[in-house]
Formats: C-alpha cells, structure tokens, sequence
C-alpha cells in the first residue's frame, strides 16, 4: 500500500490545494521543504500527496543522516511517474476542477480493464483518478491472477 508521494510543482499550495479537494482531504504546510505543502487525507491509510517547489529534489543524506531537500538549477518539465489514487468525487466534479484550473482531464480505457480519468497535474504531472465505481473495476484486475492481462510478461522474473 502507497501512503504518500511526492512531486513537484510551479505551484505547490495551488496543487496541493486542488489535491485536498480531490480527496476530501486538507492542506498544510511541510516544513521539511521551503515552500512545500501536504494534502492529507483522512481515510484510514493516512493517504498524503508532499508537493514541492519546482526547483526543489531530494538528496540522500551522510552517514546516517536521512534525505535532505536542496535546490536544483534545472526545472522539471514532464516527468515518467505518476499515481493512480482512488477518490470519492466522480467523473463530473473530477472534470470540472480540471476544467477550472485550466488543467488537461479526460476519461480513458485502460485495455479493457478499467477505466481512468487522466487528471494532468499542471499539465504536466499525470494522476490516474478512480471514481468508486472505477476502483471497483481496478481492484478486481489488477490481481496477481490476471498479471498477464495487464503486463507483457507470462512469467515472474527470476
């Protein structure tokens, strides 16, 4: 189970701010980076997305030291990872925050399976939303059972 991601962004209290609102969650500030925000999510599995400034990665520590946040010198544009989150809203009130942000969201099938809103965090960051009805239809296919209807391999790596 995912309990929280991170990302980036030009506009963490913004995005953190929509992020609330597709979770039914809240927003707070998260000190361990300048100027990022959480949006928490009170459903039992302590679901929180950290979003940070665009210009911020993280580092691995010294020693024994954890992760530290430092500034880059080179924005992120698109990037290869994204969530798939399950959230209480449907269709409708996914589409018109979207629309409202000015942000790319449409619904896509995803090989028969299931079914998505891809919702493009500042048009740039994709989350897979999933109304109930759609994690309903997720959680049914994306079973060890079915793994060879949704990858390329018929066998588990050795």
């Amino acid at each position: 189970m995912i309990h929280h991601i991170s990302i980036a962004a030009h506009n963490p209290r913004q995005v953190a701010g929509v992020l609330a609102e597709l979770l039914d969650g809240e927003v707070f500030p998260f000190s361990p980076a300048p100027g990022g925000f959480v949006a928490v999510c009170d459903d039992g599995h302590a679901t929180l997305v950290e979003v940070y400034p665009i210009d911020t990665v993280m580092i691995p520590g010294t020693d024994d030291q954890g992760a530290r946040f430092t500034k880059s010198t080179s924005p992120q544009g698109f990037v290869p990872n994204h969530a798939a989150i399950s959230v209480a809203i449907d269709e409708t009130m996914i589409k018109a925050i979207a629309a409202r942000e000015g942000w790319r969201a449409v619904t896509c099938d995803r090989g028969g399976l299931f079914r998505v809103v891809e919702f493009w965090i500042e048009n740039r960051i994709l989350f897979e939303l999933l109304t109930p009805d759609m994690a309903r239809h997720y959680l049914a296919a994306m079973t060890l059972q079915n793994r060879e209807r949704f990858t390329d391999q018929a066998q588990t790596p050795k």
